[in-house]
């Protein structure tokens, strides 16, 4: 049997040097990070629009979300693998220039029906696109410098997140050559071009070490087993949880199973399995993988109720509710830049304490809830802004580590393989947050907006609670 010598009881996997990276890459591919995650978010603020000039069915709108997510968890496993063999630099253009024409597809759409097809081709580029970053930055980096590679990708990845908002009403309130909410996707348009004209002179091409083939039956099982699994998480709470919503999650676990046992069989009689099981092997990169999952239910599952709180149930518009957000984005961007020093002194309980930072704001925030109660408007939501704030810096504290706890303990044969299942992770976990919460804020709107959401903030504080705990999981460093 092949042994492909993964590192998992070590806090930091040492290789050789990696050559000095060209000045110009972290610009472009951290680019193309913030264009994708921006369009995960930014469709939220843009559906009233969408439905008043496309007419759109609450059904629709779903569809135009959930597209989008759906097919760029599908594709994450394969396009990292795929990378792996073809050139990572090579892929990431092709997810690029793919992305930047899909934009324009949603920017243009005619109806609903074009759009939610557009937004699919949206999230499969997507999906070209994520592994690679992260595996370019894996392979170009080394040391110190690849540690801040990490944080400038986790503070971009997290900015997305946290600005969707605020840039979508921004450019819906503007309204440029009266594009209203096709805004949105056309600004993608000029960015994509400059930085798919720059790719090829300030990103290096790599590959893995060893050019596997490219497992057929395993992309098959991989991307049925995910579709399966994501779908009911993201239609089944609007369609009530019908029968079959769990029959595919009985299908996914099925599906998983077999993908696990091929893989290992694959590994066995020295062939190329999409993920080798020594990713899994081990407590360390399982425990690191699990805490994704956990950190990422988290994250999404709480900028859904924010949203919904502020412009539901404090009757802000969706400008006025971005302008909120900027307080979370503060202070992500205050501690994100310094999240790899104290990743540096503290190893992984740097995750253990922005997740406890992380409870920390989610209880300020039920406080500046209580005592706003049942009234609206922009002044009493001020309230807020603390435990914003102090949940933003604690999360900048947990992205950037998180990520690294993941990629430093990956040979470089398996990085564009890890990358891909570390952000299929992140949208699963992203997924079952939404899906679990939505069950409990839902429940919870008979007693009105504000108690939903004060229920919502308990249980994800008991969420962080959970996710320092499991940091404690990771062996110490040697």
């Amino acid at each position: 049997m092949t042994t492909m010598n993964v590192p998992v009881d070590r806090d930091a996997h040492t290789t050789a040097a990696a050559p000095k990276a060209p000045k110009g890459l972290l610009p472009v591919v951290l680019t193309a990070t913030f264009m994708s995650a921006l369009d995960f978010f930014i469709v939220n603020v843009a559906i009233p629009s969408m439905q008043r000039h496309l007419g759109a069915s609450a059904g629709a709108i779903q569809w135009i979300m959930a597209g989008y997510s759906l097919a760029l968890a599908a594709g994450l496993i394969t396009a990292g693998r795929i990378g792996d063999i073809v050139g990572r630099r090579k892929l990431f253009a092709l997810g690029l220039a793919l992305f930047t024409l899909a934009s324009a597809a949603c920017g243009l759409a005619p109806d609903v029906g074009f759009l939610i097809g557009a937004r699919v081709a949206q999230g499969l580029a997507a999906a070209l696109m994520g592994p690679q970053v992260l595996a370019i930055i894996r392979t170009a980096f080394d040391g110190a410098a690849q540690a801040k590679a990490i944080a400038l990708y986790a503070m971009t990845m997290g900015l997305g997140a946290v600005l969707g908002q605020l840039v979508g009403g921004l450019l819906i309130k503007a309204d440029l050559f009266g594009t209203d909410w096709r805004a949105c996707f056309l600004i993608n348009i000029p960015v994509g071009l400059v930085t798919v004209a720059l790719v090829r002179r300030c990103v290096p091409e790599s590959r893995a070490p060893q050019r596997p083939q490219l497992d057929n039956l395993g992309v098959a099982l991989i991307t049925a087993a995910l579709v399966t699994l994501a779908l009911p998480l993201i239609q089944g709470r609007e369609a009530g949880w019908p029968l079959w919503t769990w029959l595919s999650l009985a299908a996914s676990a099925v599906l998983f199973t077999g993908f696990a046992a091929h893989q290992r069989r694959l590994a066995a009689n020295d062939g190329a399995p999409l993920v080798h099981p020594e990713l899994f092997r081990g407590r360390a990169l399982g425990t690191a993988m699990a805490a994704q999952l956990v950190f990422w239910a988290g994250q999404a599952s709480f900028f859904l109720i924010l949203a919904l709180y502020l412009q539901f149930g404090r009757g802000l518009d969706a400008l006025a509710s971005g302008v909120v957000f900027t307080a979370l984005g503060l202070g992500y961007f205050a501690s994100s830049m310094r999240a790899h020093l104290v990743a540096a002194r503290l190893g992984h309980q740097a995750v253990a304490l922005g997740a406890l930072t992380m409870a920390l704001g989610l209880g300020l925030l039920w406080g500046g809830a209580q005592l706003i109660g049942d009234a609206t408007g922009t002044v009493r939501v001020l309230w807020l802004v603390p435990g914003l704030a102090v949940d933003g810096v604690a999360m900048g504290l947990v992205i950037a580590p998180l990520t690294g706890a993941v990629l430093t303990r990956v040979t470089p044969q398996l990085v564009g393989a890890a990358s891909g299942v570390l952000t299929t992770f992140q949208q699963v976990g992203s997924a079952i947050g939404v899906a679990v919460l939505g069950i409990v804020f839902y429940g919870a709107l008979s007693g009105g907006y504000a108690h939903a959401f004060e229920l919502g903030v308990l249980v994800l504080a008991v969420l962080e609670l959970a996710l320092a705990g499991l940091m404690q999981l990771l062996p110490r460093r040697r």
